[in-house]
Order: structure tokens, then C-alpha cells, then sequence
């Protein structure tokens, strides 16, 4: 499309065809030219400003990523020290079940028999977190073998402890067997059914084995008795003292002292009267005395 521009004076006359699209190009150059020209010194030193608080942003930001890169650095090393630590923890452990084990004449098979040698399925995507999360499993899975061993150990210590054996006194001497003699206070024939152990007043009575009080007080005859239950049909008496240090229901080890002794009861002087009972039926404390 085309637009007809025509001039005409008295003499000449002036035509000329220019095209629509040619003339809207000009007027747009001629506006962006003009807009350009017109803008202020101003309006650059805004530019200038933005670009200095963009690069000052870039800047904080470069700041801000070696921050987090030192502080990563800082966790990593934190991190490798903990798994360090652990994995000598877990060697610790390992040995000390090891020497646990073979003390009770177990191999390392029965040991990793207690505990199945099993990580469950948990672990991370971070190979230091994935190594720590061994490790702590692995923790874990020594202190259950451990734990188990220990009561192994305690109740091989109680098999020993419930062995009755040696004297119910710390010091002292054996005045009176078992068996018949003549009664201190009748001089008739009559059976003893202990052993009596003489001292001084106040010396320490201890528990021939390992076991539970059922009865700490007065009884008749005895003054003030201690009896203990070993189990397996087994249990002793404590008889005659001056006072008594344990209760019924008191689990007592081998060696504990329970009483001191005195003249308490059907006595006629310091000792401790002493008996062993087996399924109900008083026997002679006397094996039962020098066994080891």
C-alpha cells in the first residue's frame, strides 16, 4: 500500500508515492531516536546503581557459600572423628566378648550364636552416615552378646556360690560336734544336730553359700536364728546370736556376713550353732565343712 504525497505551486507541481510500511519504520526510529536522546544523566547513574547492588548481592552470596563450605568441612571432620570412635568402641566390645567368651570355654561361633549377626535394613544415603549407622548396629548387637554373657557369668557364679562349703565364722574355733552327747544343761544323752563354732561376742557370721533368708529373728532354742534357703533341698541355720544384720527375703552371697555372734537362746556361751538341712532332715555339717 501506497501513500501519494502532491505539492503544487503556480508553475510546478511535486508528486511523490511513498509506502505505508517505509513511513510507520521512520516514525518508529524517529521515536526511539528522540526517547534515547531525551533520556537523563540520571537515569544512567540508576543503572549504575543496580548493577553495583546486583554485584554486591553476588558478592554476600560467594560469601555465604564458603561460609557453608567451611562448616561442612567442620561436620565432615566431626563426623569421621565419631566413626573413629565408634569403631574402637566396637573393638573394645569385641574383645572384651571374646575374652568373656572363652573364659566360659566358648568359641566365637557360640558367641555370634546369641545375637543374630544381622544389620536391618535402615541405613542412609551418605556413606559417613551409612558407616555410623553400621556402626551403631554393630554397637548394639555387642552390648546384647555382652549382656547375655554377663548373666552366663552370674549364673555360673551363683552355681559356685550355692555350693555349701567351708565354716559360718570369719574367726574362731569348732567346740561341739554333731551327733550324740551329753546335754550342757541336763547332762542327759541327747542328739546334736549341728556343729558349734565358739568366738568372741560381736564376731562376724557369714553365709556358708548363696542364697534367700526365710527366716531372721527369735526362736525357740535357737535365741536368734538366721535361716537361709539354697535350693536344690538345701538350707542352713544360724543359731545363738547377738544380733542379726539381714531379713527375710534378703538374697545373701556366699561370705556375706549375717549375724553377729552372741549367747542368745538355749546357750551357755559365745558361739554359733550351726546346721545343714537337706530335704527337711538335718545332716552332719561336717563334709560340708573342709569341702572346697
Amino acid at each position: 500500500m501506497k501513500l501519494t504525497i502532491t505539492l503544487a505551486g503556480k508553475n510546478k507541481r511535486y508528486r511523490h508515492s511513498i509506502r505505508v510500511r517505509t513511513l510507520v519504520s521512520a516514525t518508529v526510529l524517529s521515536s526511539i531516536f528522540m526517547l534515547v536522546s531525551s533520556r537523563s544523566t540520571e537515569s544512567v547513574s540508576e543503572d549504575i546503581a543496580r548493577v553495583r547492588l546486583a554485584q554486591t548481592e553476588v558478592n554476600e552470596q560467594q560469601k555465604d557459600v564458603e561460609a557453608l563450605k567451611q562448616q561442612t568441612s567442620v561436620k565432615i571432620k566431626a563426623l569421621l572423628s565419631h566413626v573413629a570412635e565408634l569403631s574402637a568402641q566396637v573393638t573394645l566390645l569385641d574383645e572384651k566378648g571374646k575374652q568373656i567368651a572363652t573364659e566360659l570355654g566358648m568359641s566365637a561361633a557360640d558367641l555370634d550364636a546369641f545375637v543374630p549377626v544381622s544389620i536391618p535394613d535402615n541405613l542412609q544415603e551418605d556413606p559417613i552416615l551409612n558407616e555410623i549407622a553400621k556402626l551403631e548396629q554393630s554397637l548394639d548387637l555387642k552390648s546384647q552378646q555382652l549382656s547375655m554373657l554377663e548373666s552366663l557369668v552370674r549364673g555360673h557364679h551363683i552355681n559356685e556360690q550355692s555350693q555349701l562349703s567351708g565354716r559360718p565364722i570369719e574367726s574362731g574355733w569348732l567346740s561341739s560336734y554333731y551327733g550324740m552327747r551329753a546335754d550342757p544343761f541336763t547332762g542327759k544323752s541327747a542328739m546334736h544336730k549341728g556343729l558349734d563354732f565358739a568366738g568372741k561376742a560381736g564376731e562376724n557370721v557369714v553365709a556358708t553359700a548363696a542364697g534367700i533368708v526365710t527366716w531372721a529373728g527369735e526362736r525357740y532354742g535357737y535365741g536368734q536364728l538366721v535361716e537361709i534357703d539354697h535350693g536344690d533341698g538345701f538350707v542352713t541355720r544360724y543359731g545363738h546370736n547377738d544380733s542379726l544384720t539381714v531379713s527375710i527375703g534378703d538374697v545373701v552371697t556366699k561370705g556375706e556376713a549375717i549375724a553377729k555372734m552372741g549367747n542368745t537362746g538355749r546357750s551357755t556361751g559365745v558361739h554359733v550353732h550351726y546346721e545343714v538341712i537337706r530335704n527337711g532332715k538335718q545332716v552332719d555339717p561336717l563334709p560340708f565343712v573342709y569341702k572346697k
